[in-house]
């Protein structure tokens, strides 16, 4: 949809400071009221060639993907020398924010491996059910959206790349956040999918250390990964894991953080691709009934022929979920027929 400026104006008070929700590196959030909705309007802070760029790069990356878990584009704004973009409004701030509030207390363990689910869910559709597979190249907390419910909505993809579906990487200048950036990819400048299973290690040991990848280093100096992996090769996950999850997690953990070490290997190619790590998150899910299971089935057609059916059996009376078109053939795939 585009949307004049006028119109944008008008819905944030002139883009009044006090509407200000977020200042990220690719531009300013704004909150305003359009069309009696309430939506997030991103304008750049710095008018240069790179920036126009990112912007030019999220339109077209957003308006390719559908997913639950990906934040929508509602509509642009063409008439500034950078474009505006329009988002659904998501009210409950960033992954970041809720991780480390003031307190004892933060997510709570089931909400911090639902949330690492549906993120993986949301990669998985970006690299293997898009259009055109896509890499994120900056998955983080603070890009880490959550609405009321708690549910994920991965956002900012102003460093996104396309990458042709007969290619398995790209060399690029080096984009993302340091602590959650690929070291092979740093080095070598080679993008692949693998660049973002890493930064999603990364963020997963984060859900369970509740330590800031970007500034943690340990008494020895070694980064947060480094160091993960030192504890969890020692048996002693104590020693890094938050208390919380420790009092909370229900025989889980080691599962959980030895996929976190998994991804985080130096190799890409030790790494699993992000469709692994989605069934993998989900299998755990399913056996906690925290999620529904998906049930596959064959019928007969009147003409003879065999065709498959899929059900959803939900494992709690409270659970639902819907599935697009793409996560059920995903889905449908991984499990025995």
């Amino acid at each position: 949809m585009i949307i004049t400026l006028r119109e944008l104006e008008k819905a944030t008070n002139n883009f009044d400071s006090s509407r200000v929700i977020s200042g990220g590196g690719h531009g300013v959030v704004f909150k305003g009221i359009l069309d009696l909705h309430v939506v997030a309007i991103k304008k750049s802070k710095i008018v240069v060639q790179r920036e126009i760029n990112e912007f030019i790069n999220e339109v077209a990356v957003l308006s390719q993907v559908n997913h639950r878990n990906v934040v929508k584009l509602l509509g642009c704004c063409l008439e500034t020398e950078v474009p505006l973009l329009v988002y659904e409004f998501i009210s409950n701030g960033t992954l970041y924010n809720h991780l480390n509030v003031e307190g004892p207390i933060s997510l709570s363990w089931k909400d911090r491996i639902r949330i690492a689910l549906e993120v993986a869910r949301a990669l998985s559709y970006l690299h293997s059910a898009a259009s055109m597979p896509i890499f994120h190249r900056d998955i983080k907390s603070p890009n880490i959206l959550l609405d009321d419910s708690l549910t994920t909505k991965v956002s900012d993809f102003g460093a996104s790349r396309y990458i042709p579906i007969d290619q398995t990487g790209v060399t690029t200048l080096i984009q993302g956040t340091m602590g959650y950036l690929d070291p092979m990819y740093h080095y070598t400048g080679q993008l692949t999918d693998k660049s973002d299973v890493f930064s999603f290690g990364v963020l997963l040991i984060e859900l369970l250390t509740k330590k800031k990848p970007f500034i943690y280093r340990s008494n020895d100096g070694d980064n947060l990964v480094s160091y993960f992996e030192k504890m969890l090769a020692a048996n002693n996950l104590v020693g890094i894991v938050d208390p919380q999850v420790m009092e909370e997690e229900d025989g889980d953990l080691q599962e959980v953080a030895t996929l976190a070490m998994v991804c985080t290997k130096l190799r890409g190619e030790d790494r699993p691709r992000t469709r692994e790590v989605d069934m993998t998150l989900e299998n755990l899910l399913v056996r906690k009934k925290l999620v529904p299971c998906i049930i596959t089935q064959r019928r007969n057609n009147e003409d003879g022929t065999q065709v498959q059916h899929m059900s959803i059996e939900s494992v709690t009376n409270d659970s639902s979920r819907q599935y697009t078109m793409e996560e059920e053939i995903l889905l449908s795939a991984s499990y025995p027929r």
